[in-house]
């Protein structure tokens, strides 16, 4: 079995979520992944407001002896 389905993916665009719910959701993806990255797209220092993007791979190796 992978260390985490690829399908689970989708849980992290439900809406609305809570900041702590979302938290929750990444932590999981960033803690299966290989590799990762992430890049601020915009902020904007008047409202607050943000744009983070995540990219990685996930761990999908049944056998993967790598730590999250």
């Amino acid at each position: 079995m992978p260390r985490m389905d690829p399908k689970a993916l989708s849980a992290i665009e439900r809406t609305p979520a809570s900041p702590t719910a979302l938290s929750m959701g990444l932590w999981d993806v960033l803690s299966h992944s290989i590799s990762t990255r992430a890049r601020v797209e915009g902020m904007n220092v008047d409202t607050g407001e943000y744009r983070i993007v995540l990219q990685g791979t996930l761990d999908l190796d049944e056998m993967s002896t790598q730590q999250p």
